[in-house]
């Protein structure tokens, strides 16, 4: 849900990333006016890490994350 907040004397609208992986919230907030370059998101609830990009509220993903092999 989109809380909308007064700053600067203009209403800004957050939204949390979701995780590309599994479509969960994670732990960062974007605004309109929020550029990042190949930022290493990671999911708190499935545990990958995924390089993106965020311009103008759109994610687009750079990098997959690798298969892991499990370990015994």
């Amino acid at each position: 849900m989109d809380i909308l907040r007064e700053r600067g004397g203009r209403m800004c609208n957050d939204e949390w990333i979701l995780c590309p992986v599994c479509g969960n919230k994670t732990r960062i907030k974007i605004r309109d006016d929020t550029v990042i370059e190949n930022f290493p998101l990671f999911c708190p609830k499935c545990r990958q890490e995924t390089i993106i990009n965020v311009i103008r509220r759109i994610v687009s993903v750079i990098k997959e994350p690798d298969a892991k092999t499990q370990s015994r």
